[in-house]
């Protein structure tokens, strides 16, 4: 596992340096969902730090196991159910994928609770797919404005899942509309740095298009089963 780590490393840095970005400013979240604990420690032991899963109740299993591991960040990534925020606040650092401000809220009352500070991403559904969690371009500064009023949540940015597509080149634009987006909104509300998009087939492209967090789960992992 820590040569597929070092060889995504690489291509994270060359797909950076092409477009003179510090490689530094990129995160890779290693996508653990349906993979072991054991799968997770052997990757943490090659040096990675950062872990996301999908499923809070499978992620709990995993993060009680590996409890002894502190230094390491999981995020939780798309769609979270309301029934499950007070579980997910207490196991993870950051939540990709705020879509309410219902959501939001519930976030916020746990972590106060918790004395826990929440690192959040608003989640965008870029290309407007009725199966797709994520709000609307025309619903993210209403959301915005709703998120910063909560204390124990800390808005970092956005994230998106874009529509599939037989061609991977056609991410792009996708990516692109997130990167002007995310710079619309940069100029009123500086906090917003982070970008995560792009996953194993094309996160080259989303780092070339401005991707600050490319979530990579079959690359490191191997088929999900």
């Amino acid at each position: 596992m820590c040569e597929k780590l070092e060889e995504i490393q690489k291509r994270v840095k060359a797909a950076a340096l092409k477009v003179e970005r510090d490689p530094s400013s990129i995160k890779i979240v290693a996508v653990s969902k349906k993979k072991p604990a054991s799968q997770i420690e052997q990757l943490y032991r090659c040096g990675q730090k950062i872990f996301g899963e999908n499923y809070v109740q499978e992620a709990v299993r995993k993060i009680d196991a590996l409890s002894s591991f502190g230094d390491i960040s999981w995020h939780f990534i798309g769609h979270l159910q309301k029934n499950k925020a007070k579980l997910a606040v207490k196991y993870f650092n950051w939540i990709e994928g705020v879509d309410s401000f219902s959501l939001a809220k519930l976030l916020n009352k746990y972590a106060l609770k918790a004395q826990k500070k929440i690192n959040c991403l608003i989640q965008v559904n870029i290309g407007r797919e009725k199966t797709k969690s994520g709000i609307l371009e025309e619903e993210i500064v209403d959301l915005i404005e709703s998120i910063i009023e909560l204390e124990a949540l800390s808005l970092k940015g956005f994230m998106t899942i874009h529509p599939r597509s037989e061609h991977v080149e056609d991410s792009r634009h996708w990516f692109k509309k997130m990167k002007v987006l995310l710079e619309k909104y940069q100029a009123r509300y500086p906090f917003l740095k982070e970008l995560s998009m792009g996953m194993s087939k094309d996160f080259e492209i989303a780092i070339e298009e401005g991707a600050t967090i490319v979530r990579i789960g079959t690359a490191l992992f191997g088929p999900r089963d």
